[in-house]
């Protein structure tokens, strides 16, 4: 872990009013309220250096990440490693970011072997699914490998983690949900630049593509 940057955490939360009205909606807190391992799988987004290197909050979801992936394959179940790939330089990214900012982003996931290229603190397992995708979202179709990948192991629950909060995570969650996927968002496993940001996108999975859990809770289930 970077000795120049502090891990931190996010304070996120979830507006008692937004847990209110999904309470009289469907009559409980949750949409998912239990979970099935063997069918379940962690999605960890983007942890490569350049987004973790500098982002406290990103260092601060790496023992969680660690935590739910270790639970989660002793129970049956799934990790995926989603990975930015290096993409085609193109017109309109110029035009949007700027070139220099473009290039950067064009290759943030990094050079070497894909497990190489994660986060220096996780690490990968044999069973595990390690792929790269060229858009934001780890689900928009044809864009990643990962949804096919999924539905051939049974899996119809998908855990998203990872970072940043509100651009590749979101991204990924609102096009899993649209899949059919039941969506979880562990709160305390994803990562933006500031607490705003995070819980803003918290407030929109919640209310209207999955549900919002910490690791705590989520680990119970896995477990249960």
């Amino acid at each position: 872990m970077s000795s120049e940057v502090e891990a931190r955490s996010h304070g996120w939360r979830i507006e008692p009013r937004e847990y209110a009205r999904h309470e009289r909606r469907r009559g409980r807190r949750f949409a998912f309220t239990r979970l099935v391992p063997a069918r379940t799988a962690l999605v960890v987004i983007d942890m490569v250096p350049f987004f973790v290197g500098g982002n406290p909050y990103c260092l601060g979801i790496v023992p969680n990440i660690h935590r739910l992936a270790e639970a989660l394959r002793a129970a049956g179940g799934t990790v995926a490693w989603v990975l930015p790939a290096v993409g085609e330089r193109t017109a309109v990214a110029d035009e949007f970011f700027g070139p220099e900012a473009a290039e950067t982003y064009r290759t943030s996931g990094g050079t070497g072997t894909m497990t190489e290229r994660l986060w220096r603190d996780l690490e990968v397992h044999a069973d595990d699914l390690l792929v790269e995708k060229s858009a934001a979202s780890a689900f928009f179709p044809g864009r990643c490998p990962l949804p096919e990948l999924l539905e051939r192991r049974g899996i119809d629950t998908v855990l998203i983690t990872g970072t940043v909060t509100n651009v590749c995570c979101e991204s990924s969650a609102r096009d899993a949900s649209t899949l059919g996927f039941r969506v979880i968002m562990v709160a305390d496993a994803n990562a933006a630049r500031r607490d705003q940001d995070h819980n803003a996108t918290l407030h929109t999975v919640y209310r209207s593509f999955g549900d919002v859990r910490p690791t705590s809770e989520v680990l119970t289930m896995i477990g249960s």
